[in-house]
């Protein structure tokens, strides 16, 4: 693909400069051919492909979605007389073609309605509004548009932020004319959004010979409130570049929200003043190696990240996981160990002493301190895994005989309770994965992931015990397993999770009925386990372009998605994808792209 820009040549043949179609969202043009001086080629905007006017037109093929049509006719063989009956079959070709998809957003947005003419670009444009946030909007770093017209004094501005009140919360209107682009919102993160759909459109525009916009009303709404991204830096350790570029991605597709699982069994990823050796002895080793140096984010590492993604309207949910999945703080304060077994040592906190739950309050403080969000994550899944000792610990046996606890299940759910409310102490609400709906914790405090694909009967417990709900089954949902069946690496469950089944999501088969329905379903995330996952590269291969997927799922209504017209506007995406450096998995070509490979086996 030419990245500079191809000169528009006049077609003295048709008495116009030029002749603009669109073929699959690809803006093409009448040009003079290059290697003769007549008017008998067409050329494509974007990747200059020819075709000669004498061609079989009924031998065009379709390749990376843009109509190319097969040459048959070499330059010096072509007729010179242009055949008046084939240039009109052209035209109709074209004409049919026009009508297909001309602004390729993703997520779609609820209602596009096309405008006669369109909008000419010439480089930065010049921002016009009396709103202060939406001017701070103007000065976020990452987008593909050169803002530097921003506030000059001439009248011709080119873009328009308004405030307009009448819309709701996060719901935008992008209107193109003629004459420029206005963006009308009720809120500065609802403009934000319609700044995000402008600028996917630009980056296709700033491709074309003489960049321009199509004059469209776009009006928008999110279907969920949660559209969300679980990232665990617990099995392996990124850092902050890696993370931003993820927020910075969530972003342009209107993604918003990061849950961010920093603790686990493999290491302590979050620095806590108060417990220094969390992280300078639980942050040591990861799930490939036990004996790796110590990473982690240092308080003013997670300070920065948080604002970084708050300036993106992505609000970041922190994970503390307890009282399972404990092992890295146990080998830093064995004190609070609660005991594991072979496969899974030092696995819990130990639920029988009082200081356990005095520690971790302590913790759950700094990390509220350091977190706006309005939830903290306890985890609280898999406890079994490790919970062997409880039964025989005497301490615990205290406890049980204390508050009249019949079995180990019991002392799990008495645990998540002191627990939720040492965070509603902290004005913070609970968020956790779907075996606490046993655990009967308030529904007006709590937030429930149903996570369990095989278990689509805890989706309907949990709506019929008034939780709120956040789906993130493992099928599809969890971008640990493998995108195509011809890779090796990853995890599979009587199938794996490609990227139709993502789109698809949700719908009654993955969710077990029409629970997906439900008013307290707020939304939908995917999770990033990265047992398999072990290098930013291997990261992205996974993640993308499965986030595009979910961006769709998350804001679309059912109504106007469609996996064909998604395909082709993922074509766009992925070339931003390649601009960043991403190391997406091109679903076009699976066979031709290889696959990133996994960790080697654990030492």
């Amino acid at each position: 693909m030419r990245k500079n820009k191809i000169a528009g040549v006049d077609t003295a043949y048709l008495r116009k400069k030029t002749v603009s179609f669109v073929i699959e969202g690809v803006p093409i043009e009448l040009a003079r051919c290059q290697n003769c001086t007549e008017d008998s080629a067409i050329r494509c905007k974007s990747y200059r492909t020819e075709i000669f006017m004498g061609d079989d037109l009924s031998k065009s093929v379709k390749r990376n979605n843009i109509i190319n049509f097969a040459h048959q006719n070499t330059c010096k063989m072509r007729q010179k007389n242009i055949s008046l009956l084939l240039l009109s079959f052209l035209f109709v070709h074209l004409s049919m073609h026009s009508r297909q998809i001309k602004v390729g957003i993703i997520p779609q947005p609820q209602s596009i309605r096309y405008l006669t003419g369109q909008f000419e670009l010439d480089g930065s444009l010049a921002v016009k509004t009396r709103h202060d946030d939406f001017k701070k909007l103007l000065a976020v770093k990452g987008s593909f548009v050169d803002y530097s017209g921003t506030d000059k004094k001439n009248k011709q501005h080119k873009l328009n932020l308004v405030f307009d009140k009448s819309l709701e919360p996060e719901a935008y209107q992008l209107n193109i004319t003629t004459k420029g682009i206005e963006i009308k919102a009720s809120e500065a993160r609802a403009c934000f959004y319609g700044l995000k759909s402008l600028e996917q459109m630009l980056y296709a525009a700033s491709k074309m010979i003489n960049p321009a916009l199509p004059c469209v009303e776009i009006n928008d709404k999110p279907r969920y409130g949660w559209r969300g991204l679980m990232l665990d830096e617990s099995r392996h350790f990124f850092g902050a570049d890696v993370v931003k570029q993820i927020i910075d991605m969530m972003a342009l597709q209107k993604l918003n929200k990061f849950h961010w699982h920093l603790t686990d069994e493999p290491g302590w990823r979050i620095e806590i003043k108060k417990y220094p050796k969390l992280t300078t002895v639980g942050g040591k080793g990861n799930f490939t190696d036990a004996n790796a140096d110590a990473r982690y984010y240092t308080q003013e590492e997670i300070k920065e990240i948080v604002q970084y993604a708050g300036d993106r309207f992505i609000e970041v949910i922190p994970e503390i996981d307890m009282p399972g999945h404990a092992s890295a703080a146990n080998r830093a304060y064995p004190e609070f160990d609660g005991g594991g077994n072979e496969k899974h040592p030092n696995f819990t906190f130990h639920p029988g002493k009082e200081k356990t739950y005095a520690y971790l309050t302590n913790i759950l403080r700094e990390v509220s301190e350091l977190f706006p969000s309005q939830y903290i994550h306890l985890g609280g899944d898999e406890v079994h895994f490790g919970n062997d000792k409880w039964a025989k610990d005497s301490q615990v046996k205290d406890l049980m005989t204390r508050e009249k606890l019949h079995d180990i299940k019991a002392v799990e759910h008495y645990f998540l309770n002191r627990m939720s409310d040492s965070i509603a102490g902290l004005n913070k609400s609970v968020a956790a994965w779907d075996e606490v709906i046993s655990a009967n914790l308030p529904s007006r405090n709590t937030l429930v992931m149903w996570w369990r694909h095989d278990k689509p009967n805890l989706l309907k417990k949990a709506l019929e015990e008034n939780y709120q709900v956040v789906m993130c089954p493992r099928r599809p949902l969890y971008f640990d397993f493998v995108q195509h069946d011809t890779h090796r690496t990853g995890r599979r469950w009587s199938g794996f999770c490609p990227l139709d089944m993502v789109y698809a999501f949700p719908n009654k088969e993955t969710t077990g009925g029409e629970y997906y329905l439900d008013d307290k379903v707020i939304g939908l995330q995917a999770n990033v386990w990265t047992e398999t996952i072990h290098t930013p590269e291997r990261l992205q291969f996974m993640m993308f372009p499965r986030l595009s997927a979910v961006a769709e799922a998350g804001w679309t209504y059912d109504v106007n998605k469609d996996y064909e017209s998604f395909k082709k506007r993922l074509k766009a995406m992925l070339a931003i994808y390649k601009k960043e450096g991403i190391s997406y998995f091109d679903v076009f070509s699976p066979l031709d792209h290889r696959e990133v490979d996994g960790p080697k086996k654990r030492k």
